[in-house]
């Protein structure tokens, strides 16, 4: 199936079209998304409204300018899918993080219009606050580093479409010699939050207590609404985690998906148009189309290529290897690819860099685990084998001649 069908698809396959759309991203603002895509997703909003509600307990909230899916993440603690700089791809930071923060508390009390240095200005002055101030945060613009930042916070404000450009570039703003002009859409700042409780109403101390309070929903001690939590665990777990592995779930979620797998299952691929793999270990719904991620492997590219030759090489060892290991692992690969590899890749120090990122990706996609020490203890969990070489096989004359696999 094509994210784009033919006037003529089906019903069924231009809902399933628009719920993909809504998968791959939660917030859809008219004049930035596709028209015929917004139209799409608008049309079908009753029931894809009704489906997420149902399987997920996701809200969606549906108008003419914008369309969002109110997610709750299966697991707030998951750092593995950071939020990125649109353009240049890196995670951000925590700073970053808190950035952001900030930078959307200002525009929602802003104008309809505002500058890209008046925005940076009211950062600086939030970033003041004793509150943080106590807590180890601050910012200045004083060096390009902390100029980069803020535009980072704005490339993401902008592929939100919270800011739409007017006139400048981000580029002159961060050499120091211009400003750039933004429309404020307001509409949108007011639906970005995607909570059960207002922060105004969380008085928890730390911040891991913070942040479980503003996604804890209250379940009724009756079996109707424990089964249905239960339902909207599994379901969030199944579409967003690369895989739902059987020794993470507690008892009750594992009861509950053992009897009730195959409608499951079944509600998911007939939604979504993603394919289950079931396995011993675990379950992973597989896109067809490989678009409803944000880690793809194997993908184009020479980083690439090393994530999944290391992953190869981490899939065939049991007891899992050093991060070391694989460092001397990627010198020796940058030496054996260096006539189509980056020429960089054989710099001194360069396999740091790039073992990090492979190992990011790696655990992004739940094939990994790193166990913290000086040189960390990279472990290979279940779904890794599928990368893992195995010895070739010939066929015999007959097994290939009545076409039997051997």
């Amino acid at each position: 199936m094509s994210r784009r069908g033919s006037l003529s698809d089906d019903p069924q396959t231009r809902r399933r079209r628009a719920a993909r759309l809504l998968l791959a991203r939660p917030l859809l603002v008219a004049g930035l998304t596709a028209e015929e895509d917004f139209r799409l997703v608008r049309g079908y909003a009753s029931e894809l409204r009704e489906w997420f509600d149902r399987e997920t307990g996701w809200r969606l909230v549906a108008d003419a300018q914008s369309v969002r899916l109110m997610k709750l993440t299966a697991d707030p603690a998951d750092s593995t899918h950071p939020a990125r700089d649109p353009r240049a791809r890196t995670p951000f930071s925590r700073q970053r993080y808190v950035l952001t923060c900030l930078a959307l508390a200002g525009l929602e009390r802003a104008d309809g219009q505002v500058t890209l240095g008046r925005l940076a200005e009211e950062v600086v002055a939030a970033a003041a606050d004793p509150a943080l101030t106590a807590a180890g945060f601050s910012f200045a613009l004083d060096r390009r580093e902390r100029r980069a930042d803020m535009v980072a916070v704005v490339r993401l404000l902008l592929h939100w479409g919270v800011l739409r450009r007017v006139a400048g570039d981000e580029e002159a703003y961060l050499g120091s010699g211009g400003d750039v002009l933004y429309d404020v859409d307001r509409h949108v700042v007011a639906g970005l939050l995607a909570t059960v409780r207002g922060p105004s109403m969380i008085d928890e101390a730390s911040a891991d207590s913070r942040l479980a309070a503003l996604t804890a929903e209250v379940v009724p001690e009756v079996d109707e609404a424990r089964n249905r939590a239960l339902r909207h665990r599994l379901t969030r777990l199944l579409l967003e985690q690369p895989v739902l592995y059987r020794d993470e779930l507690s008892d009750a979620e594992l009861a509950y998906l053992t009897s009730q797998r195959h409608a499951l299952l079944h509600r998911i691929t007939e939604f979504t148009g993603l394919v289950a793999e079931v396995r011993a270990e675990g379950i992973a719904m597989v896109d067809p189309d490989d678009e409803l991620t944000d880690v793809r492997m194997p993908a184009e590219g020479m980083q690439s290529h090393l994530t999944l030759l290391l992953a190869e090489r981490i899939a065939d060892a049991e007891a899992g290897l050093r991060v070391s290991e694989l460092h001397r692992h990627t010198r020796e690969l940058a030496r054996q690819h260096r006539s189509y590899w980056r020429k960089h890749a054989t710099d001194p120090g360069a396999e740091v860099d790039l073992v990090a990122a492979a190992l990011e990706s790696l655990a992004a996609l739940k094939l990994v685990t790193l166990e913290p020490a000086t040189d960390p203890l990279v472990l290979p969990r279940p779904a890794i084998a599928r990368y893992a070489l195995a010895e070739p096989t010939i066929r015999s004359s007959a097994a290939r001649t009545v076409g039997h696999t051997p």
